[in-house]
């Protein structure tokens, strides 16, 4: 097998793998991108939210803090978040830099939108709803003209090549080995795993089953975020998401009768739960946003995704039903990106750092991609470099691939591990032929308590002995408690 040398292998072209390798470069690296899809075909572009940051005057960096803390429901490292929220401004001012053009008001300064669980308005936008692509496609732009950046596009890796100790690189699809002083996970997250979700089929958790297999912990699977407005209708638009920003903008929440049920900026577990309770109470498959009284021009894209299935959001009600949305455990690292695995980063959604507890506060994703991937990239930048024949040691003992994911396991999964789950229900889920289905199950039966978006009808209440808690997993070992500095 041919042996391709870099300094550092940037695997996931999504918002977080594209800036972590401008970052790397830009400080004098080699970078190898490596991405399943071409340039800007990422998750990342479909993201409607935008990046909280405490920009306004009467905002700040510590009450970006308390309400991140808060809507972790007590599982969030405050370390981790108080490095987003006192980096996250830095982050919007480098992005601007970089070209990436934000929405202003008409006085030039920048919009700034509000969205549940934030106390002040504090999410910036880039062509309203249509953040993701105007990010994905400025950074794609600047990756492609940058020397120093070797982009594989079309090419998956199939593996980490790791002594169990150390990890030396990666192999790619096509048999080649890259051999790197640092290799970075951006990989996205795993919420198509489910079989009602946000997310594109892509978005199965191959990263973290990478890591895994390497011996990388994993940690905080059992916490995946519902998002209560997705669109449920079976017209092609089902499981479109509609951004907390239209809420934010005063769209409202109405059950079977018309009323109101829910106060529609609370945290996302708590308005996916009061859904969840209202379809129960009903019979029906869906609760209704009524968008009528938001102006249509501050969501474009939204509206118009709307009226090609057929509604009409000005003057229809929108049927909407939580779906998985947001991972927020994944490959387990410090302050920096670093993974337990010497020589292994993780950035963005295939990350955990702590920093979204049991449920995340909503638009830190975006920001946590900027604020965490600079910083993985200046660490790598300290990594040795191994040899070609060093690499190539490490990749006698690859794991075969995972069996596919199929329809089977992804309908178990919402059934026995969505919004509600419970011990008898998750002792099944972990006989699953996939790998990750089973220890996402694994994960959940650990933690024995309701917290967030875990919810189990068998341990309703909180357990205050578990705040600041996270549920570790390694190759070999059984789901373990940790606590996190």
């Amino acid at each position: 097998m041919e042996t391709l040398q870099t300094q550092v292998v940037v695997v996931g072209a999504g918002a977080a793998g594209l800036y972590t390798s401008l970052r790397a470069a830009r400080a004098g690296a080699h970078v190898t991108l490596v991405s399943a899809t071409p340039l800007a075909g990422s998750s990342s572009y479909w993201a409607q939210g935008g990046l909280a940051a405490a920009l306004a005057p009467q905002d700040s960096p510590d009450a970006h803090l308390r309400d991140t803390l808060k809507a972790g429901r007590g599982a969030v490292r405050e370390s981790a978040a108080r490095v987003l929220c006192e980096e996250a401004p830095g982050a919007v001012e480098d992005l601007a830099r970089l070209g990436v053009r934000f929405d202003a008001d008409r006085h030039g300064h920048l919009a700034l939108g509000l969205e549940g669980g934030h106390s002040a308005r504090r999410i910036v936008h880039a062509g309203g709803a249509a953040t993701g692509r105007r990010l994905i496609r400025a950074l794609s732009a600047l990756v492609a003209e940058d020397q120093r950046i070797q982009v594989l596009e079309d090419r998956r890796v199939t593996g980490l090549l790791s002594s169990g100790e150390r990890c030396y690189g990666v192999r790619i699809g096509d048999g080649h080995l890259i051999a790197a002083a640092a290799t970075v996970l951006a990989t996205g997250g795993a919420a198509a795993l489910w079989s009602r979700t946000t997310n594109p089929a892509g978005a199965t958790g191959g990263g973290l089953l990478l890591a895994y297999a390497a011996g990388a912990a994993l940690a905080d699977l059992e916490f995946m975020q519902f998002h209560p407005t997705a669109v449920s209708a079976p017209n092609g638009a089902d499981g479109f998401l509609v951004t907390e920003a239209v809420r934010g903008e005063g769209a409202k929440l109405l059950n079977a009768g018309g009323e109101r049920f829910v106060d529609e900026l609370a945290p996302r577990d708590e308005v996916a739960r009061a859904v969840q309770h209202q379809m129960a109470l009903s019979g029906q498959r869906a609760v209704h946003l009524d968008m009528r009284e938001v102006d249509p021009a501050l969501f474009p894209n939204v509206v118009s995704a709307l009226r090609d299935a057929g509604i009409d959001p000005e003057r229809q009600l929108v049927p909407v039903a939580p779906a998985a949305h947001y991972m927020m455990g994944g490959v387990a690292t410090n302050l920096e990106g670093r993974s337990s695995l010497a020589g292994l980063y993780a950035v963005g959604e295939c990350s955990n750092t702590g920093l979204h507890g049991a449920n995340r506060l909503a638009s830190n994703s975006l920001t946590e991609c900027f604020v965490f991937g600079g910083r993985a990239a200046t660490a790598a930048l300290s990594e040795p470099t191994p040899g070609p024949a060093e690499a190539a040691a490490n990749a006698v003992n690859l794991p075969s691939k995972p069996p596919p994911l199929t329809p089977e396991s992804r309908a178990a999964l919402w059934e026995l591990g969505g919004l509600e789950r419970d011990g008898p229900g998750l002792e099944r889920l972990t006989a699953d032929p996939h790998p990750l289905v089973a220890l996402i199950a694994r994960c959940a039966l650990r933690r024995e308590e309701s917290r967030g978006a875990h919810q189990r009808r068998d341990f309703t209440q909180t357990d205050p002995a578990l705040d600041n808690a996270h549920v570790s997993v390694r190759t070999g070992s059984e789901p373990a408690l940790e606590r996190w500095s």
